[in-house]
């Protein structure tokens, strides 16, 4: 769900730069401004929970694997888990032109 989410934000994104670069006086406006800053601090904290994450992930992946807790592990059905990938359509980067045809 997590991965589908961040797809979803992605696509976003991209539609709003896409419509920003139709639109070449919102790159001036304070809320548009703000709201860039707000999109800019959005992706730092994925980044920075999606690193939490894996960490966890590796910390739970090596004590299903360390004796003695690999033994209550087998027995009660906890198996490795994987680690957030993010798919390679909500890796790529939009291309947008912010400049204008005009001086």
């Amino acid at each position: 769900k997590f991965e589908q989410a961040q797809t979803q934000l992605g696509s976003a994104l991209g539609r709003l730069l896409v419509t920003i670069e139709r639109y070449p006086d919102l790159k001036s406006n304070q809320n548009f401004i703000r709201l860039q800053d707000e999109l800019a601090g959005t992706e730092n904290r994925i980044t920075v929970e999606r690193r939490r994450f894996n960490q966890t992930v590796q910390l739970y992946n090596q004590r299903v694997r360390t004796f003695p807790t690999m033994i209550f592990a087998g027995m009660f059905g906890f198996q490795q888990r994987p680690y957030f990938e993010a798919s390679a359509e909500a890796q790529e980067t939009p291309k947008v032109d912010f400049s204008s045809g005009s001086n």
